[in-house]
């Protein structure tokens, strides 16, 4: 969606890719029901202006069963949980069939059993070999959850098997290194000392709560 300040991005050839932003960026004053919002996930299939076969609303019918919402097709979306939007928007990617699935802040705002299920449903998917990428903040989580992580703190800090990307001395790094970079600090080029624990710059991310991610 971005152009990257840096390096590059390179997909392979086929590879079906699914992407499920925050939360936050969903109007959800947008009159619309659960299987419009579900259905929305076909689109790969079928285009902006591709009828719905039947097998298309008995596949949106399968994906609310799994994520727990069976019979939720016609309720509109602002009356939904926090949760159950959230089940709502795992339905869609589930939809898809993706072979690279990228979650961002998918646990945010959602009560305990509900982080439970959607676990559940990314370690399906990786039992299908799929790729699940997951930006998270909740380290106990990751630990518990997911066998690699990339540490970031403004700049990969580390990155491999969880158990050693989250070891003291690199959570020290990361902490150190996002403390650094205050709203109010000079700004400092990509190359200037980029790997210092000194290094600052304008904190444009701070309204959205970025410390030590772990994908």
């Amino acid at each position: 969606v971005l152009k990257p300040m840096a390096g590059e991005v390179i997909r392979a050839p086929g590879v079906r890719a699914a992407y499920l932003p925050q939360q936050s960026e969903l109007d959800r004053s947008f009159p619309a029901r659960v299987v419009d919002l579900v259905s929305l996930g076909l689109w790969p299939r079928r285009g902006l202006l591709g009828r719905y076969t039947k097998e298309d609303r008995d596949d949106v019918s399968k994906a609310l069963m799994a994520v727990g919402l069976g019979g939720f097709e016609k309720r509109p979306i602002d009356t939904l949980s926090g949760g159950q939007l959230q089940r709502t928007l795992f339905a869609r990617v589930l939809l898809q069939d993706a072979d690279l699935i990228l979650l961002d802040e998918p646990f945010n705002a959602v009560d305990a059993k509900t982080v439970g299920d959607l676990i559940a449903l990314i370690k399906h998917w990786h039992g299908e070999e799929r790729t699940i990428m997951v930006v998270v903040h909740d380290l106990d989580l990751v630990r518990q959850n997911f066998p690699e992580t990339l540490l970031l703190a403004r700049q990969p800090i580390a990155w491999g098997e969880t158990r050693e990307t989250l070891k003291p001395d690199n959570l020290l790094r990361a902490r150190r290194f996002h403390e650094a970079w205050e709203e109010n600090a000079p700004w400092c080029e990509p190359g200037e000392d980029a790997h210092g624990d000194d290094h600052h710059g304008h904190d444009h991310d701070r309204q959205h709560g970025v410390g030590p991610r772990a994908a």
